[in-house]
C-alpha cells in the first residue's frame, strides 16, 4: 500500500463510526404510523416495521401474492409483526396511491395533485 493510500485510509472514519448517529446532526427517523418507521440508519431509510429490519415492501409483496395474513405474521416473519401492523402497511400504501374518495393521485414535479373528475 502506498503512503498516500495509507494516509487516506487513516483520515476516513471507520465503518462503525460512520453508522453511529451523531448528536444534533443527520436526518432523523420518520414515524409513518403506529407500527411503521423510516429511519435512514435502518435499511437505507426504507419503511420498516418498528423494532425490526422487515421492510414494508416485503410484507406488501406477500399480501399481493395472496398469502394469509396470519401466515405472513406468524410463519413468514416469526411473529415479529402483527396483523394490525400488516393492516397499517396496506392502509398506508393505499393512501399513497388514492385520495379519500378512491381517485388516483398523480404527481407533477414531485407534488401530489388530485386529478380532475372526467
Amino acid at each position: 500500500m502506498s503512503a498516500e493510500a495509507k494516509a487516506a485510509s487513516r483520515q476516513r472514519p471507520r465503518l462503525s463510526e460512520r453508522r453511529r448517529a451523531k448528536p444534533g446532526g443527520g436526518p432523523e427517523s420518520l414515524e409513518l404510523g403506529e407500527y411503521i418507521v423510516a429511519d435512514p440508519r435502518i435499511c437505507h431509510g426504507k419503511p420498516t416495521f418498528k423494532g425490526t429490519r422487515i421492510m414494508v415492501w416485503q410484507v406488501l409483496s406477500d399480501v399481493a401474492k395472496g398469502k394469509d395474513w396470519d401466515f405472513i405474521a406468524n410463519r413468514q416473519w416469526g411473529g415479529r409483526i402483527t396483523r394490525k401492523a400488516i393492516a397499517e402497511a396496506v392502509l398506508l400504501a393505499g393512501r399513497a396511491l388514492l385520495d379519500e374518495e378512491g381517485r388516483l393521485i398523480a404527481k407533477i414535479n414531485g407534488q401530489r395533485v388530485q386529478r380532475e373528475a372526467a
